[in-house]
């Protein structure tokens, strides 16, 4: 069963919480260690590379340190208190359905990721244009 939640255009997002790839983003991987992690995984060097140099991302949250993994509703609560932010001001992007669901009981605007078209799509619903 999909759990679904009305979105409210008049509230502004004005956070974007996302699950990227959690260490392989972190500035703690050096070139060498990238390039070792995308050998062993078979990964494209070259994306990893781009992505280490992301320059939208003020915070991370990494579960060793916080000690609570999703799908623990503290990850998202500890989030929430780092951004500052009330939860209907944000908008999360997830591919696991079941963290989605857990984001959304806490009032979080949360869209499941399957694609980039139906990810697009449902922003758009949230009054927010990609591209």
């Amino acid at each position: 069963m999909q759990n679904t939640v009305k979105m409210n255009k008049s509230i502004p997002a004005t956070t974007l919480f996302l699950d990227i790839g959690g260490v392989m983003l972190t500035n703690g991987w050096g070139h060498e260690s990238r390039r070792l992690a995308a050998e062993a995984f078979n990964l494209n060097i070259g994306e990893m590379e781009d992505r280490h140099h992301l320059t939208f991302v003020d915070f991370f949250i990494s579960s060793c340190f916080v000690h609570f993994r999703k799908p623990d509703a503290d990850i998202f609560r500890i989030a929430l208190d780092i951004a500052q932010v009330p939860a209907e001001h944000v908008v999360y992007i997830e591919d696991m359905q079941m963290f989605v669901d857990v984001a959304r009981d806490l009032g979080i605007r949360s869209i499941q990721h399957k694609n980039y078209l139906s990810t697009s799509a449902e922003l758009s619903l949230m009054g927010l244009k990609v591209g």
